[in-house]
């Protein structure tokens, strides 16, 4: 039996009122969406519900309202183009709740779509209030998640719907706690783990946690430079969070307690301003200059990550190797990213990806459609690296 409940024991969902929470939390420039991958990611769920029948109300939120009316955060003009990707007109209600909302649904034919206004207008949604979740109920059949994005919040249309009815996961969140699953929970050895970014400091949670779980951690970016730096060896004028030194040190002895192997650079790229196309040098960590700046790991760096790689099963991505936004200090991060999507291609990796920064380094790399699997869901990706319980996806897991 799966470990959670999906829309395949949902049943016949002919005439009935599917409350779909859905993250439709896409970038907008003056009213204009400028991303819709999101909105892309969600469709085929919404589709195959009015493709059976069902009346598919949708839930989501926009912004940062704080739980008040506010023009700029509204959802309307997402319909157009909700509705241009799915192919079939999409109604749109005032509210989430109350009459508004209410009498929308009740206007619904077996088979359309109807988008409820931004949940975040209310107090309660944050709350997780109980009578903002009965409100949101009684406009439903079942409920259905398909936002792991906001899984890590015990919001009213995240968490608190899923115990007022039938509960079960879309098929983008299936798809999501199926490629965790192989990445962490129970995947094929080897596993290796690339986590990258600036600081070590947003991150010590989830090294401590990866540590514990993976046969190798590649460290890389600019958190890369605390770890060579409690080792004494000379940063230079580089990011780092000198003052983390000891707690560098205790991942370090954690990893060695665990037998797990960690891969930091052993050769950098040197600049001397953070600049695209900045003067600089390829040295050993050990011969970092007083004036220079680490921005990328260098070659003999990348090709140990890349042996690495080819050691392992499964690849968990987290973060990148260098200023990859800058020219040529994304050589690194696009030479793994390019060397990972070959062994998935291969079938020699399950690699699963995710994160903000790391979606936008593999975009740039032209490799995400070669991973097994990339989330868009960056806070709730990284608590789920981390060994947190998310809220929105334990309110879906089939009772025993």
């Amino acid at each position: 039996m799966n470990a959670f409940r999906t829309l395949d024991d949902a049943g016949p969902l002919r005439a009935k009122r599917v409350l779909l929470r859905i993250d439709l939390n896409v970038p907008m420039d003056a009213g204009r969406i400028t991303d819709a991958t999101r909105i892309a990611r969600v469709v085929p769920t919404i589709r195959e519900i009015a493709d059976q029948g069902g009346k598919a109300v949708l839930l989501a939120h926009f912004g940062r309202p704080k739980g008040k009316r506010a023009a700029g955060d509204s959802l309307a003009p997402v319909v157009a183009t909700l509705s241009e990707m799915l192919g079939r007109p999409v109604a749109f209600a005032a509210d989430c709740v109350g009459a508004a909302a209410s009498s929308a649904v009740a206007a619904m034919k077996d088979g359309d779509v109807l988008l409820l206004e931004n949940t975040r207008f209310h107090a309660g949604e944050e709350a997780n209030d109980g009578g903002f979740a009965d409100a949101l109920a009684e406009n439903g059949d079942l409920y259905v998640n398909e936002a792991f994005s906001a899984a890590h919040r015990a919001h009213a249309s995240t968490e608190g719907l899923a115990h007022r009815l039938p509960a079960y996961a879309g098929r983008l969140m299936q798809a999501e706690l199926d490629a965790l699953t192989k990445g962490l929970e129970s995947p094929k050895r080897p596993v290796i783990a690339l986590v990258g970014g600036a600081k070590v400091s947003s991150k010590i949670d989830l090294l401590e946690n990866l540590v514990a779980k993976v046969d190798m951690l590649v460290i890389g970016g600019g958190m890369a430079n605390t770890f060579l730096h409690a080792q004494g060896l000379p940063v230079g004028k580089s990011l780092c969070e000198k003052d983390l030194a000891e707690t560098a040190l205790r991942i370090l002895a954690a990893a060695r307690a665990a037998n797990c192997r960690i891969i930091l650079p052993v050769d950098a790229v040197v600049a001397s301003a953070f600049a695209a196309n900045a003067a600089h040098e390829t040295v050993s960590v050990d011969a970092v200059p007083e004036a220079g700046m680490i921005l990328d790991a260098g070659p003999e760096s990348v090709a140990e990550i890349n042996a690495a790689i080819d050691e392992a099963a499964t690849l968990v991505w987290n973060g990148p190797l260098g200023a990859f936004e800058l020219t040529p200090f994304d050589a690194a991060t696009v030479a793994a990213a390019r060397h990972a999507a070959a062994r998935t291609v291969a079938g020699k990796l399950v690699s699963v990806a995710g994160g903000g920064d790391t979606v936008a380094a593999l975009n740039h790399a032209g490799v995400s459609e070669q991973f097994s699997y990339v989330s868009t869901a960056g806070g709730a990706f990284l608590e789920w690296l981390e060994g947190k319980t998310l809220p929105g996806v334990e309110a879906l897991r089939a009772k025993a």
